[in-house]
């Protein structure tokens, strides 16, 4: 992949919003860009979801391809009102006018991804949140990428490419989020793959054993040793010795 050679495009506002596989909540963002090299940061917020919501959305994500197509209309719809109440509340809070963000970038919430069979199911109601927020509004890319013969996944190897330019490369950027991922950048050259998993398994195991959401600071993790044997077992998954382009589901 590459970013493009558009180099004389102008820069516009754009509003970002992301829903990751640790499902800790909503994280919308402003930036200006041209869409290629330039990104200029602004505003930023991280809006936690509800315990209730939490546990709606991950039951969905448990169930996979098996939920509930009810149950998951109610749920999109919910999840898109969510991100739509963080992005008008960011805007309003910065006194920046809607008719001023010239694009917004929805990518929804994973429910499942299955790149052996071509498929991903992203959770989010573009058409609903462009008439919420009265701003033009591009969602559903792990499922374009996937039609155009990728992998849909991971998700930020451009932006990285972007925030790299003025680097020294070779580099790469390893990025830990639910699902563990890596960029390689040199130039034009972007290789990008899942390496494993990241902090969905920690933050299982802590919501399961202790009742919160996340190993707060490492404190848990911190005060244990590594076990050998386990982590022998692990990485002996074929996974491991696939070359990319490869990605991972959360549930994997």
């Amino acid at each position: 992949m590459t970013a493009g050679h558009h180099r004389d495009a102008p820069a516009r506002l754009a509003l970002g919003l992301m829903s990751g596989t640790s499902m800790d909540g909503i994280d919308v963002a402003l930036l200006r860009t041209d869409g290629v090299g330039l990104i200029e940061p602004g505003p930023w917020e991280t809006v936690p979801y509800s315990t209730p919501f939490r546990e709606r959305l991950a039951a969905a994500v448990a169930a996979g391809e098996a939920a509930d197509a009810a149950d998951l209309t109610a749920l999109e719809s919910a999840l898109t009102e969510a991100h739509a109440r963080a992005a008008l509340d960011l805007l309003a809070a910065h006194d920046v006018r809607a008719g001023a963000v010239a694009v917004v970038g929805f990518h929804g919430h994973t429910l499942w991804h299955r790149p052996d069979l071509g498929r991903t199911c992203q959770l989010g109601d573009g058409a609903l949140l462009a008439r919420r927020l009265a701003i033009p509004v591009i969602s559903q890319f792990r499922t374009a990428d996937m039609a155009a013969g990728g992998q849909g996944a991971p998700f930020a190897p451009l932006y990285h490419q972007a925030l790299a330019s003025g680097l020294d490369q070779p580099l790469a950027v390893l990025n830990v989020g639910g699902v563990g991922n890596l960029t390689y950048i040199d130039g034009d050259t972007v290789i990008a793959f899942d390496t494993g998993p990241g902090n969905a398994p920690l933050d299982d195991w802590t919501a399961r054993h202790t009742g919160r959401p996340f190993d707060e600071d490492g404190r848990l993790s911190a005060a244990g040793r590594a076990d050998t044997e386990r982590l022998r077992h692990v990485l002996a998954h074929p996974y491991f010795d696939q070359a990319p382009p490869k990605s991972l589901d959360r549930n994997d």
